[in-house]
């Protein structure tokens, strides 16, 4: 029997940074397809929108396809349970990165819930690359916000897109009565 490995990497991708795109990099190599979960999750009251998000991942997906051959990776938004969503998508496999410790030990709280949930599929972490250890969706968007540089943590589209965001924002306005 010929069974397909199907892997989810599931996030916000808000945006999706150049540590994103390392861990997607190296998780297609461990399966036969990798979906890219985008998650609803207002909550964290993101930047972009769900679409946006879903959009801006498609997009590099894209060039990594042309530049790189991955063209088993796919994008797909999701706003029910994780493992809902795996089970939905024949996904037996959870990619998680890992920054630092403290990542760990939530990434390892949740693989446990995760499999009490649904013993069939497993969570394998992949720890970030040194180049990329400090990379972070929230601290991109700090320095974005702040008018710093982040050419270097995310893709020249997303940098571009990100700025043009925070630009849109109304500025605050100054008290000039004081």
């Amino acid at each position: 029997m010929n069974k397909h490995l199907i892997g989810v990497y599931p996030g916000t991708f808000d945006p999706i940074t150049n540590g994103h795109l390392d861990i997607i990099k190296r998780a297609s190599k461990l399966v036969d397809r990798l979906i890219i979960a985008v998650a609803q999750n207002a909550g964290k009251g993101p930047l972009f929108s769900i679409g946006e998000r879903l959009e801006l991942v498609r997009g590099e997906i894209a060039a990594l396809n042309r530049d790189g051959g991955y063209g088993h990776i796919e994008a797909r938004s999701f706003s029910n349970l994780l493992m809902h969503f795996c089970q939905t998508s024949n996904a037996t496999l959870i990619v998680r990165g890992l920054r630092a410790v403290s990542d760990f030990e939530y990434e390892f709280q949740m693989a446990g819930m995760n499999a009490r949930l649904d013993p069939n599929v497993e969570t394998v972490f992949l720890m970030a690359s040194e180049r990329h250890q400090f990379i972070s969706s929230r601290f991109v968007k700090e320095i974005g916000a702040l008018g710093g540089d982040i050419t270097q943590f995310v893709p020249p589209a997303i940098a571009e897109r990100v700025l043009r965001s925070f630009a849109n924002k109304a500025a605050p306005e100054v008290d000039t009565k004081a």
